[in-house]
């Protein structure tokens, strides 16, 4: 599937929630595995994490077995 494609079928920003679901997992395991690790980049709006598709795949693909 490409980029552009992925991105129509989600919001520019996504929650938690949605971050989860983009890659197949539960959200507790993307808080214990991902959104924990300080290089996982984020974008806050006030007090709420945001996060851009990019930086899910930069983060990935950067950070693969």
């Amino acid at each position: 599937m490409m980029y552009k494609e992925i991105t129509k079928e989600y919001p520019y920003l996504l929650n938690r929630e949605q971050a989860a679901i983009f890659l197949g997992v539960d959200p507790v395991t993307f808080d214990k595995y991902i959104r924990s690790d300080d290089n996982f980049k984020r974008f806050m709006v006030g007090r709420h994490e945001r996060y851009t598709i990019k930086f899910i795949i930069e983060y990935i693909e950067n950070n693969a077995c």
